[in-house]
């Protein structure tokens, strides 16, 4: 499981990094940012995580005796009150995670995906240097956390020198923001001639290559999902809340895989079989958002079909893994 979500995150680290531009100076900063979104990958993956680790927990222990001994002796009674307590941590897991710590995270996410694509860009400083191509040269002694101190800087265009203690760079509103704190400024063009000292002074680049921050529907909550009037983010809600139930069944499913069945003769083909009829639902399931989304689909049928091919799965499982 921890293989599969590191895949991810490669994955998702690769999908901002240019590598050519950026193996040094951001590639820590890409790791730290891809982290914010694991939580929100967790969710959807869920059911195949439970899956694949009860797969390796059935491999694992079957063959110890004390879990033999332990599953003979245990009473249904203690069974059932085990897997209400299990299937109750799973799914507050998956609540606060869906819910809570990845919509949280996401955002942070987003935010600073952006700026890093956005940085990237501008170029990156190297051997306390800083070039924007026919726009402004950074000379600076020091650089920390994107702040720059003992600055010197040439503006091509309009002739300025600024010497100041501290700069630092902020992208709003379509643009480049370097914000100088508390040095002078000389001024040589035709048009002006002039020496200044500031405690701020901001200069901006206009560029409309510059990305924005779009909220998409990772950014809210089910609740708020299920309020809102865009029809898509209404409708991702309902397969949200489709979501829980499909949970809830895998959380069975597995549960019995591990503390009623022991015998691996058949386990690769009821684990394969258990894999595909998940990747099945979630495709017919994905097929019926994309009706709900083009208006040839009603919310009842959505519902109703979903639950009654839960249904059968689970049944088919069950009876599969009693049959061998």
């Amino acid at each position: 499981m921890l293989i599969f979500i590191g895949l991810i995150w490669v994955s998702q680290i690769l999908r901002i990094l240019e590598l050519q531009q950026s193996i040094t100076t951001q590639l820590f900063d890409v790791i730290k940012t891809t982290l914010l979104v694991l939580p929100s990958f967790v969710g959807p993956l869920l059911p195949f995580l439970l899956i694949i680790a009860s797969f390796f927990l059935n491999f694992r222990y079957n063959s110890s005796n004390e879990i033999i001994i332990f599953k003979q002796y245990i009473s249904l009674k203690k069974n059932l009150l085990l897997f209400l307590l299990i299937a109750l941590k799973i799914l507050i897991f998956h609540f606060f995670n869906s819910e809570i710590l990845s919509v949280s995270l996401y955002e942070k996410y987003k935010i600073k995906e952006l700026e890093i694509r956005n940085n990237l860009k501008l170029g990156l400083p190297t051997f306390n240097e800083f070039h924007i191509e026919n726009e402004v040269s950074i000379f600076f002694q020091e650089q920390n956390n994107n702040k720059f101190y003992d600055v010197n800087a040439i503006f091509y265009k309009d002739g300025q020198f600024i010497n100041s203690k501290q700069a630092n760079i902020e992208i709003k509103n379509k643009n480049y923001n370097i914000i100088f704190y508390k040095g002078e400024r000389v001024i040589l063009n035709k048009e002006e001639k002039s020496k200044t000292t500031f405690d701020k002074f901001t200069y901006s680049i206009e560029d409309n290559e510059i990305e924005d921050l779009m909220y998409d529907k990772e950014h809210f909550n089910t609740l708020e999902l299920l309020k809102t009037k865009d029809k898509e983010f209404y409708y991702h809600g309902h397969n949200r809340v489709y979501q829980y139930f499909l949970v809830l069944v895998i959380a069975l499913i597995s549960f019995k895989i591990f503390f009623i069945y022991s015998s691996k003769k058949s386990i690769f083909k009821y684990y394969t079989l258990v894999f595909i009829g998940i990747l099945l639902l979630q495709i017919v399931n994905s097929y019926m958002v994309f009706l709900l989304n083009n208006n040839n689909f009603n919310l009842y049928f959505y519902y109703i079909i979903n639950l009654l091919l839960l249904l059968i799965f689970y049944l088919i499982i069950f009876n599969f893994n009693e049959n061998n």
